[in-house]
């Protein structure tokens, strides 16, 4: 009880910190394994371009579980923080234990439909004859783990809305060690290559899962998994589905633009300049992964708060959480976009592709500078049950500005610089707009709270 109760007593900062760090922590070293993973994969001797390319090829389908997992999560564990905020522990659990009846079923459904169209979807993705091999054989063992994926992702926000985040990152942290330990042994030693790097993700994913799933079955959490509450409560999925549609079209349309990227690198490319797309995501991840960790620890808070009637604290924690993202974001993604030959380097040591990351990596992430806006305003939003103004910044950014600035700039232009373009004008303009709509949201949400006191 004192773990949730502190979310509407402790000081601000002192609680930002010690909710977020540890899930910053957690999200820093997941990140970890899988850019371990891209690292060693990029350096297997003589098919190292052509490996990372085809793991990279397959980033759209395990966005797509990913996103399905914050559906749920980012969906669910809000609702279960203003419920618990309420007083409403009932309703807090009910929520929690439909949530995971969604995410068994979500992960039986996806691994049967992704084994029967993987090639079809690969191809359209932008494989190639030379580079399909290398996606389909990391593909065939990394879906035999979505259920780990998507209870690991998925069960992690609940943790978050009780205050556990230390569990969060004892999570991550033993699935990063099992998976960075694991990567050599099963990608050089036993000579498995990119199958290798496949059953160490799977295997480290499963330690995860098991560590979440186990605990928020335990005496020692406090919003607990109970079997009897795991049938349908179609009116409960229906609310946890109204606010998780964000989160998860976040999430799918970066399946979409990596597609549009892919294609376009190889239309007005090649399968070097489809590399360079993985190393950019992958830099891309580096700087947000962290962030997002960091702001999922503190929406609990925010959503505490909020279901207690507190707007003080609410305003307080939500433009410091704005502050630190958008200060992570401007320094981080400067440091990348001065030292691009060195970042390009950890991925691969084929020349002709560094050169690449080289002349575009400072064009793709210019944007990244002012993104952390739109990074600490979107988990805002979610934590505010304000869902139609996360969905719609999430369509904006992605749906509205970039996926067709990535297909009409490079034709224009009748060059593949102009694919590299699209991010930064969207980032920057979405960007804008977001803060601009959120300060006055929030204004209007604390101004009908304080009447409503």
């Amino acid at each position: 009880m004192d773990s949730e109760e502190r979310l509407g007593r402790e000081g601000i900062w002192k609680l930002m910190f010690s909710m977020g760090i540890p899930t910053f922590i957690g999200h820093l070293v997941h990140l970890l394994y899988n850019i371990v993973d891209r690292i060693f994969i990029g350096h297997i001797e003589g098919t190292g371009a052509t490996a990372l390319t085809g793991v990279g090829l397959c980033f759209p389908i395990i966005t797509l579980i990913i996103a399905c997992s914050n559906f749920v999560g980012a969906g669910g564990a809000p609702l279960a923080a203003i419920s618990l905020g309420k007083g409403e522990r009932h309703t807090a659990e009910k929520i929690l234990a439909n949530g995971l009846t969604m995410l068994l079923f979500f992960s039986v459904t996806l691994t049967a439909l992704f084994y029967i169209i993987k090639k079809p979807f690969l191809y359209a993705f932008g494989a190639s004859d030379s580079t399909y091999p290398f996606s389909e054989s990391y593909l065939n063992i990394y879906l035999l783990g979505t259920v780990f994926t998507m209870l690991s992702m998925g069960l992690i926000p609940f943790l978050n809305a009780q205050g556990k985040a230390k569990v969060t990152m004892l999570s991550a942290l033993l699935g990063a060690v099992i998976n960075i330990a694991l990567d050599p042994i099963m990608i050089f030693a036993l000579h498995l290559g990119i199958r290798g790097a496949a059953y160490a993700t799977v295997f480290s994913q499963a330690v995860s899962a098991a560590i979440a799933f186990f605990y928020l079955v335990s005496d020692k959490a406090t919003l607990r998994i109970k079997a009897k509450l795991m049938a349908p409560d179609f009116k409960i999925i229906g609310k946890i589905a109204s606010l998780g549609i964000s989160p998860f079209i976040m999430s799918a349309t970066e399946s979409l633009i990596t597609v549009v990227f892919n294609r376009g690198a190889l239309l007005y490319g090649n399968d070097l300049y489809v590399g360079s797309i993985t190393i950019l995501n992958s830099v891309c991840q580096m700087i947000f992964t962290p962030i997002n960790g960091f702001t999922q620890g503190v929406q609990p808070i925010i959503s505490y708060n909020y279901g207690a009637g507190k707007p003080d604290r609410v305003k307080t924690a939500c433009l410091r959480l704005i502050a630190i993202s958008f200060s992570a974001s401007l320094i981080m993604a400067t440091t990348a976009i001065l030292l691009p030959g060195k970042i390009a380097g950890l991925f691969t040591n084929n020349q002709d592709l560094i050169a690449i990351c080289i002349k575009v990596l400072p064009i793709y992430l210019a944007g990244m500078t002012v993104f952390g806006l739109q990074t600490g305003c979107q988990p805002s939003f979610m934590a505010l049950g304000q869902a139609k103004n996360a969905l719609f910044f999430a369509l904006f950014r992605k749906v509205i500005l970039l996926t067709p600035l990535a297909l009409i700039l490079p034709e224009v232009m009748g060059s593949v610089t102009g694919l590299y373009l699209a991010e930064p004008i969207s980032d920057a303009l979405s960007a804008i707009l977001c803060i601009t709509v959120f300060l006055k949201t929030l204004k209007r949400i604390l101004d009908t709270e304080m009447k409503n006191e």
